[in-house]
């Protein structure tokens, strides 16, 4: 599509739809002196039109939107991915994950339907007729499944969901889950118990570095960033945060931000790399 048909199509002005452009918005193909939009540059600038006239500065809407196209590849990743304004800041969101793209500050907006969805999911994968119980045979469970897990995992991630069935606040029940579900291969599932987690501890540092970790082998690292960066904000003494987050910025270009996660790291790991 030509700026004329963008334009057309979104009620916005040529001239907006190339500052846009200008500002490295979306890294629309050039025909000559002239600019060619995908599906996806006409999805970030219909964002843009909204952002405006939501009043949000236009410095922020720049500078938020240029670093989003910048983080996430052309293509089938705009899939899903939503843009609004939240009290004068652009938040991006995909599935469960929000974050501002300007900082990277992540931005909890858990859907309670979403979330019970997920947990009645969970439920169907346990074994019928499993008794009502409580607490204590939640625990019970727990720990069964905690002194089985070197010898046999399966039967351990068993343990863990009828532990979650009888006591769906049990965090460590949720927790243990995502990391043999990461283990086992399944980061998306991973993923899933530890924003489970999230919804009864939203402070634990170790539960968002763990969510960190799921969700930079399954969404990619702009995603994972920003819950890294939260790992932080509750523990800026935890090491392997700034480890991690120093590479996922030298990957994405940000190389100040590498240097100093990197520089973080260095001085409390002395003598380490």
């Amino acid at each position: 599509m030509s700026t004329a048909e963008v334009a057309r199509i979104l009620g916005m002005t040529p001239s907006r739809i190339r500052s846009l452009v200008r500002v490295g918005l979306r890294r629309s193909a050039g025909e000559g002196r002239r600019y060619a939009f995908s599906f996806p540059d006409l999805v970030v600038l219909r964002a843009a039109k909204e952002l405006f006239a939501r009043h949000v500065p236009p410095s922020k809407v720049y500078k938020a939107l240029s670093a989003l196209a910048r983080e996430l590849p052309a293509g089938s990743a705009m899939s899903g991915l939503k843009i609004f304004a939240d009290g004068g800041h652009v938040v991006a969101r995909k599935g469960v994950h929000a974050w501002r793209p300007e900082d990277g500050q992540t931005v909890f907006n858990f859907d309670i339907d979403e979330l019970a969805e997920l947990v009645d999911a969970d439920r169907t994968q346990v074994e019928a007729g499993l008794p009502a119980g409580g607490h204590h045979d939640a625990q019970q469970e727990f720990e069964g499944a905690l002194a089985t897990e070197d010898v046999d995992p399966s039967s351990a991630a068993e343990g863990y969901r009828r532990a979650i069935v009888l006591d769906a606040g049990h965090v460590d029940a949720h927790v243990n889950l995502g990391r043999l579900s990461h283990e086992q291969g399944s980061p998306h599932d991973a993923a899933r118990c530890y924003v489970r987690a999230l919804h009864y501890r939203p402070d634990d540092p170790v539960i968002h570095f763990n969510l960190a970790l799921a969700v930079e082998d399954t969404l990619g690292p702009s995603f994972a960033v920003a819950h890294y960066i939260r790992t932080l904000e509750l523990d800026p003494s935890f090491a392997d945060a700034h480890y991690n987050l120093a590479g996922l910025c030298d990957e994405l270009g940000r190389e100040a931000d590498a240097a100093t996660h990197l520089n973080a790291y260095r001085r409390l790991r002395p003598g380490m790399s």
